[in-house]
Protein backbone atom coordinates (compact mmCIF):
# COMPACT_ATOMS: atom_id res chain seq x y z
CA UNK A 1 0.00 0.00 0.00
CA UNK A 2 2.67 2.50 1.15
CA UNK A 3 4.33 1.45 -1.50
CA UNK A 4 1.68 1.99 -4.62
CA UNK A 5 0.86 5.48 -2.58
CA UNK A 6 4.56 6.44 -3.20
CA UNK A 7 4.08 5.33 -6.78
CA UNK A 8 0.94 7.62 -7.82
CA UNK A 9 2.86 10.53 -5.90
CA UNK A 10 6.05 10.47 -7.87
CA UNK A 11 3.38 10.24 -11.02
CA UNK A 12 1.78 13.29 -10.05
CA UNK A 13 4.72 15.20 -8.97
CA UNK A 14 5.83 14.37 -12.12
CA UNK A 15 2.87 15.46 -13.95
CA UNK A 16 2.90 18.82 -12.44
CA UNK A 17 6.60 19.54 -13.16
CA UNK A 18 6.25 18.56 -16.89
CA UNK A 19 2.89 20.88 -16.69
CA UNK A 20 5.02 23.78 -15.45
CA UNK A 21 8.02 22.93 -17.82
CA UNK A 22 5.67 23.40 -21.01
CA UNK A 23 3.88 26.41 -19.90
CA UNK A 24 7.38 28.22 -19.05
CA UNK A 25 8.85 26.90 -22.34
CA UNK A 26 5.34 28.30 -24.40
CA UNK A 27 6.34 31.78 -22.75
CA UNK A 28 9.95 31.90 -23.88
CA UNK A 29 9.15 30.50 -26.94
CA UNK A 30 9.82 33.84 -29.30
CA UNK A 31 7.92 32.00 -32.31
CA UNK A 32 5.04 31.39 -29.90
CA UNK A 33 1.61 33.06 -31.03
CA UNK A 34 0.57 36.37 -29.04
CA UNK A 35 -2.69 37.30 -28.35
CA UNK A 36 -4.28 39.68 -31.20
CA UNK A 37 -4.75 43.71 -30.03
CA UNK A 38 -8.45 44.45 -29.96
CA UNK A 39 -8.76 46.28 -33.66
CA UNK A 40 -8.68 50.06 -33.89
CA UNK A 41 -11.76 52.22 -33.75
CA UNK A 42 -12.92 55.07 -36.23
CA UNK A 43 -15.67 57.15 -35.54
CA UNK A 44 -16.95 58.94 -38.01
CA UNK A 45 -19.43 61.98 -37.67
CA UNK A 46 -22.29 60.51 -39.35
CA UNK A 47 -22.32 57.73 -36.58
CA UNK A 48 -20.60 55.09 -38.45
CA UNK A 49 -18.21 52.69 -36.77
CA UNK A 50 -15.60 51.04 -38.84
CA UNK A 51 -12.74 48.74 -36.59
CA UNK A 52 -9.45 48.12 -38.47
CA UNK A 53 -6.07 48.51 -38.37
CA UNK A 54 -4.91 52.72 -39.30
CA UNK A 55 -2.53 52.23 -41.33
CA UNK A 56 -0.82 55.84 -42.36
CA UNK A 57 -2.71 59.38 -43.01
CA UNK A 58 -1.51 61.68 -45.00
CA UNK A 59 -2.67 64.67 -47.21
CA UNK A 60 -6.09 65.20 -44.78
CA UNK A 61 -6.71 61.67 -45.69
CA UNK A 62 -6.61 57.97 -42.71
CA UNK A 63 -6.22 54.86 -44.55
CA UNK A 64 -8.00 52.25 -42.00
CA UNK A 65 -7.34 48.51 -43.63
CA UNK A 66 -10.22 46.56 -43.28
CA UNK A 67 -11.58 42.59 -42.93
CA UNK A 68 -14.38 43.83 -44.69
CA UNK A 69 -13.57 46.16 -46.93
CA UNK A 70 -10.15 45.94 -47.86
CA UNK A 71 -8.10 49.41 -47.58
CA UNK A 72 -10.86 52.34 -46.35
CA UNK A 73 -9.42 56.39 -47.25
CA UNK A 74 -11.11 58.82 -44.86
CA UNK A 75 -11.17 62.29 -44.64
CA UNK A 76 -10.19 63.63 -41.63
CA UNK A 77 -12.98 66.29 -41.25
CA UNK A 78 -15.10 62.99 -41.15
CA UNK A 79 -13.89 61.66 -38.48
CA UNK A 80 -15.35 62.30 -34.73
CA UNK A 81 -12.91 59.78 -32.80
CA UNK A 82 -10.27 57.40 -32.95
CA UNK A 83 -8.57 55.02 -31.01
CA UNK A 84 -5.45 53.10 -31.80
CA UNK A 85 -4.32 50.21 -29.96
CA UNK A 86 -0.92 49.50 -31.42
CA UNK A 87 2.13 52.01 -31.66
CA UNK A 88 2.18 54.28 -34.81
CA UNK A 89 4.56 57.22 -35.31
CA UNK A 90 3.54 60.81 -36.06
CA UNK A 91 4.50 63.48 -38.04
CA UNK A 92 3.28 66.68 -36.83
CA UNK A 93 3.00 69.95 -39.55
CA UNK A 94 5.25 71.64 -37.07
CA UNK A 95 7.49 68.91 -37.89
CA UNK A 96 7.63 67.31 -34.35
CA UNK A 97 7.91 63.48 -34.15
CA UNK A 98 5.50 61.06 -32.02
CA UNK A 99 7.16 58.01 -31.72
CA UNK A 100 5.75 54.33 -30.46
CA UNK A 101 2.36 55.53 -29.31
CA UNK A 102 -1.55 54.79 -29.41
CA UNK A 103 -3.33 58.01 -30.56
CA UNK A 104 -6.89 58.71 -29.44
CA UNK A 105 -9.18 61.58 -31.28
CA UNK A 106 -12.02 62.62 -29.41
CA UNK A 107 -14.32 65.58 -30.93
CA UNK A 108 -11.02 66.49 -33.25
CA UNK A 109 -8.44 66.57 -30.67
CA UNK A 110 -5.46 63.98 -29.67
CA UNK A 111 -3.84 63.75 -26.35
CA UNK A 112 -0.68 62.67 -26.43
CA UNK A 113 1.66 61.68 -23.48
CA UNK A 114 5.52 62.69 -24.02
CA UNK A 115 7.93 60.75 -22.71
CA UNK A 116 8.86 62.49 -19.94
CA UNK A 117 5.01 62.10 -19.17
CA UNK A 118 3.39 65.57 -19.85
CA UNK A 119 0.42 65.36 -21.12
CA UNK A 120 -0.27 67.53 -24.49
CA UNK A 121 -2.95 68.22 -26.54
CA UNK A 122 -2.84 68.76 -30.77
CA UNK A 123 -5.96 69.11 -33.38
CA UNK A 124 -6.65 66.41 -36.12
CA UNK A 125 -5.10 69.79 -38.22
CA UNK A 126 -1.91 69.68 -36.25
CA UNK A 127 -1.61 65.99 -37.68
CA UNK A 128 0.58 66.13 -40.76
CA UNK A 129 1.39 62.32 -41.49
CA UNK A 130 0.97 58.48 -39.51
CA UNK A 131 3.71 56.27 -40.37
CA UNK A 132 5.58 58.39 -42.44
CA UNK A 133 8.42 56.76 -45.06
CA UNK A 134 11.94 56.92 -43.55
CA UNK A 135 12.78 59.55 -46.01
CA UNK A 136 9.76 61.45 -44.86
CA UNK A 137 12.12 61.88 -41.75
CA UNK A 138 14.93 63.11 -43.08
CA UNK A 139 16.67 59.25 -43.60
CA UNK A 140 17.63 58.84 -47.35
CA UNK A 141 15.56 58.90 -50.78
CA UNK A 142 12.57 58.27 -52.32
CA UNK A 143 13.58 56.27 -55.56
CA UNK A 144 9.95 56.08 -58.26
CA UNK A 145 10.09 55.86 -62.23
CA UNK A 146 9.18 54.69 -64.77
CA UNK A 147 9.56 52.87 -68.44
CA UNK A 148 7.17 53.09 -71.19
CA UNK A 149 6.99 51.49 -74.37
CA UNK A 150 4.70 52.74 -77.39
CA UNK A 151 4.55 50.71 -80.65
CA UNK A 152 3.06 50.05 -83.83
CA UNK A 153 3.23 47.68 -86.90
CA UNK A 154 1.68 47.76 -90.23
CA UNK A 155 1.68 45.09 -93.37
CA UNK A 156 0.09 45.24 -96.31
CA UNK A 157 0.41 47.75 -99.11
CA UNK A 158 2.73 49.36 -96.93
CA UNK A 159 5.31 48.19 -94.41
CA UNK A 160 5.70 50.37 -91.24
CA UNK A 161 7.39 50.03 -87.57
CA UNK A 162 7.09 52.33 -85.29
CA UNK A 163 8.76 52.42 -81.87
CA UNK A 164 9.01 54.94 -78.82
CA UNK A 165 10.78 54.31 -75.36
CA UNK A 166 10.80 56.24 -72.24
CA UNK A 167 12.34 56.08 -69.13
CA UNK A 168 12.01 58.14 -65.99
CA UNK A 169 13.59 57.94 -62.64
CA UNK A 170 13.17 60.34 -59.04
CA UNK A 171 15.18 60.50 -56.59
CA UNK A 172 13.39 62.67 -53.75
CA UNK A 173 14.88 63.37 -49.76
CA UNK A 174 13.69 66.39 -48.04
CA UNK A 175 16.66 68.04 -48.85
CA UNK A 176 16.93 67.91 -52.84
CA UNK A 177 16.29 65.84 -55.96
CA UNK A 178 17.68 64.15 -58.97
CA UNK A 179 15.60 63.62 -62.21
CA UNK A 180 16.60 61.15 -65.06
CA UNK A 181 14.54 61.62 -68.49
CA UNK A 182 15.24 59.60 -71.44
CA UNK A 183 13.39 59.02 -74.37
CA UNK A 184 13.19 58.21 -78.22
CA UNK A 185 12.00 57.35 -81.35
CA UNK A 186 12.84 54.74 -83.95
CA UNK A 187 10.26 54.33 -86.98
CA UNK A 188 10.96 52.45 -90.11
CA UNK A 189 8.59 52.40 -93.39
CA UNK A 190 9.62 49.41 -96.01
CA UNK A 191 12.43 48.65 -94.54
CA UNK A 192 13.92 52.54 -94.46
CA UNK A 193 14.09 54.60 -91.53
CA UNK A 194 12.26 57.67 -91.17
CA UNK A 195 12.93 58.88 -87.56
CA UNK A 196 15.77 58.65 -85.62
CA UNK A 197 15.82 60.47 -82.38
CA UNK A 198 16.47 60.55 -78.68
CA UNK A 199 16.76 62.97 -75.99
CA UNK A 200 18.31 62.62 -72.46
CA UNK A 201 17.37 64.83 -69.51
CA UNK A 202 19.29 65.44 -66.23
CA UNK A 203 18.18 67.54 -63.27
CA UNK A 204 19.46 68.56 -59.59
CA UNK A 205 16.66 69.94 -57.41
CA UNK A 206 17.82 71.72 -54.46
CA UNK A 207 15.14 73.09 -51.81
CA UNK A 208 14.66 75.97 -50.44
CA UNK A 209 12.41 77.30 -47.41
CA UNK A 210 8.55 77.01 -48.35
CA UNK A 211 7.71 76.08 -52.33
CA UNK A 212 10.54 77.59 -53.52
CA UNK A 213 13.82 75.58 -54.87
CA UNK A 214 17.11 76.01 -57.65
CA UNK A 215 18.21 73.93 -59.75
CA UNK A 216 20.77 73.18 -62.82
CA UNK A 217 19.32 71.50 -65.73
CA UNK A 218 21.03 69.56 -68.43
CA UNK A 219 19.67 68.34 -71.98
CA UNK A 220 21.03 66.26 -74.71
CA UNK A 221 18.92 65.80 -78.00
CA UNK A 222 19.59 64.54 -81.20
CA UNK A 223 17.46 64.40 -84.13
CA UNK A 224 19.11 62.50 -87.61
CA UNK A 225 16.14 63.52 -89.60
CA UNK A 226 15.69 67.37 -88.69
CA UNK A 227 19.27 67.47 -89.55
CA UNK A 228 20.25 68.19 -85.98
CA UNK A 229 23.59 65.69 -84.84
CA UNK A 230 23.24 67.28 -81.40
CA UNK A 231 21.76 70.30 -79.49
CA UNK A 232 23.02 70.70 -75.70
CA UNK A 233 22.13 72.94 -73.45
CA UNK A 234 23.08 73.53 -69.22
CA UNK A 235 22.04 75.88 -67.17
CA UNK A 236 20.77 77.23 -63.89
CA UNK A 237 17.29 77.57 -62.69
CA UNK A 238 14.29 79.04 -60.34
CA UNK A 239 11.40 76.52 -59.18
CA UNK A 240 8.23 77.12 -57.27
CA UNK A 241 5.56 74.45 -56.45
CA UNK A 242 2.06 76.32 -56.51
CA UNK A 243 0.05 73.33 -55.86
CA UNK A 244 0.91 70.03 -54.24
CA UNK A 245 -2.15 68.19 -53.20
CA UNK A 246 -2.79 64.74 -55.46
CA UNK A 247 -5.88 66.95 -56.72
CA UNK A 248 -3.93 68.94 -58.84
CA UNK A 249 -0.04 69.54 -58.74
CA UNK A 250 1.77 72.57 -60.53
CA UNK A 251 5.14 73.73 -60.88
CA UNK A 252 7.22 76.08 -62.74
CA UNK A 253 10.80 76.72 -63.67
CA UNK A 254 12.47 79.65 -65.14
CA UNK A 255 16.18 79.65 -66.13
CA UNK A 256 19.17 80.63 -68.15
CA UNK A 257 21.35 78.19 -70.00
CA UNK A 258 24.07 78.12 -72.35
CA UNK A 259 23.01 76.21 -75.87
CA UNK A 260 25.04 74.75 -78.31
CA UNK A 261 23.98 73.52 -81.57
CA UNK A 262 25.49 70.92 -84.06
CA UNK A 263 23.81 70.34 -87.26
CA UNK A 264 24.38 67.44 -90.27
CA UNK A 265 24.72 69.74 -93.24
CA UNK A 266 23.44 72.86 -91.73
CA UNK A 267 25.64 75.78 -90.01
CA UNK A 268 26.27 75.42 -86.02
CA UNK A 269 25.27 77.75 -83.56
CA UNK A 270 25.84 78.52 -79.91
CA UNK A 271 24.03 80.96 -77.91
CA UNK A 272 22.46 82.13 -74.76
CA UNK A 273 19.43 80.88 -73.76
CA UNK A 274 16.30 81.48 -71.65
CA UNK A 275 14.97 78.01 -70.28
CA UNK A 276 11.29 77.57 -68.60
CA UNK A 277 9.50 74.75 -67.71
CA UNK A 278 5.51 73.83 -66.71
CA UNK A 279 4.48 70.53 -65.10
CA UNK A 280 0.79 70.08 -64.25
CA UNK A 281 -0.61 66.80 -63.09
CA UNK A 282 -4.27 65.68 -61.34
CA UNK A 283 -5.81 62.69 -60.24
CA UNK A 284 -9.06 64.28 -60.43
CA UNK A 285 -10.86 61.31 -63.18
CA UNK A 286 -9.98 58.97 -59.60
CA UNK A 287 -9.46 55.62 -60.71
CA UNK A 288 -5.96 55.85 -59.69
CA UNK A 289 -5.66 57.51 -63.34
CA UNK A 290 -3.46 60.94 -63.52
CA UNK A 291 -3.53 63.46 -66.01
CA UNK A 292 -0.64 65.35 -66.70
CA UNK A 293 1.18 68.13 -68.80
CA UNK A 294 5.17 68.66 -69.18
CA UNK A 295 5.97 71.42 -71.52
CA UNK A 296 9.92 72.91 -72.17
CA UNK A 297 10.42 75.60 -73.86
CA UNK A 298 14.26 77.62 -75.04
CA UNK A 299 13.83 81.48 -76.20
CA UNK A 300 16.95 81.99 -78.28
CA UNK A 301 18.40 85.21 -76.20
CA UNK A 302 20.79 86.10 -79.82
CA UNK A 303 18.16 86.07 -82.30
CA UNK A 304 14.89 86.38 -80.44
CA UNK A 305 12.63 85.09 -83.07
CA UNK A 306 14.22 81.25 -82.35
CA UNK A 307 12.26 79.29 -79.67
CA UNK A 308 11.95 75.57 -79.20
CA UNK A 309 8.73 74.26 -77.57
CA UNK A 310 7.94 70.21 -75.95
CA UNK A 311 4.71 69.50 -75.17
CA UNK A 312 3.78 66.30 -73.16
CA UNK A 313 -0.21 66.02 -72.55
CA UNK A 314 -1.55 63.10 -71.36
CA UNK A 315 -3.69 60.47 -69.51
CA UNK A 316 -2.43 57.87 -67.74
CA UNK A 317 -4.17 54.36 -65.63
CA UNK A 318 -3.36 51.78 -63.73
CA UNK A 319 -3.57 48.21 -65.11
CA UNK A 320 -2.17 45.08 -62.77
CA UNK A 321 0.82 44.75 -60.52
CA UNK A 322 2.39 48.49 -61.24
CA UNK A 323 2.09 48.07 -65.41
CA UNK A 324 0.18 51.15 -66.82
CA UNK A 325 -1.26 52.29 -69.87
CA UNK A 326 -1.34 56.18 -71.42
CA UNK A 327 -3.23 58.19 -74.02
CA UNK A 328 -0.26 60.89 -74.71
CA UNK A 329 0.06 63.63 -77.48
CA UNK A 330 3.75 65.39 -77.71
CA UNK A 331 4.05 68.28 -79.92
CA UNK A 332 7.87 69.58 -81.11
CA UNK A 333 7.45 73.12 -82.19
CA UNK A 334 11.12 74.75 -83.27
CA UNK A 335 10.97 78.06 -84.83
CA UNK A 336 14.49 78.21 -86.29
CA UNK A 337 14.08 74.50 -87.99
CA UNK A 338 16.05 73.85 -90.42
CA UNK A 339 15.06 74.15 -94.39
CA UNK A 340 12.79 70.91 -95.36
CA UNK A 341 12.22 70.25 -92.04
CA UNK A 342 8.67 71.09 -90.55
CA UNK A 343 8.37 73.43 -88.03
CA UNK A 344 5.67 71.76 -85.97
CA UNK A 345 6.23 67.96 -85.16
CA UNK A 346 2.80 66.28 -83.95
CA UNK A 347 2.96 62.58 -82.45
CA UNK A 348 -0.45 60.62 -80.81
CA UNK A 349 0.42 57.71 -79.77
CA UNK A 350 -0.89 54.98 -76.75
CA UNK A 351 2.01 53.92 -74.08
CA UNK A 352 2.31 50.58 -72.32
CA UNK A 353 4.38 50.63 -69.50
CA UNK A 354 5.75 49.80 -65.83
CA UNK A 355 5.60 52.09 -62.77
CA UNK A 356 7.69 51.50 -59.36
Amino acid sequence: MVVKRCIKGVIFGLAVFLTVAAQAQDSADPGAETPALPPDVVMLKNGSKILGTVTSARDGVIVVETDFAGSISIDTAEVDSLHTQGSLVVQMTDGSIIEDQPITLDEGNMQVTTDSGEERTYSVSDIGLINPEPWELGHGYDATGSVSFAWGMERGNSDTDELDYRVEAFWLSLKDRYTLKINGDVDKANGLKNTDNWRVIAKYDRFLKGPHYWGINTNFEQDEFADLDLRAYIGPYYGRKFFEKPIFTLSTEVGLSYVSENFITAEDQKYPGAFWNIGMSSDYLGGGSRLYLDHVGIWNLKDTEDVILNTIVGLSYPLLYGFQAAIEAKFEYDSGAVEGVEELDQTYKIRIGYAW
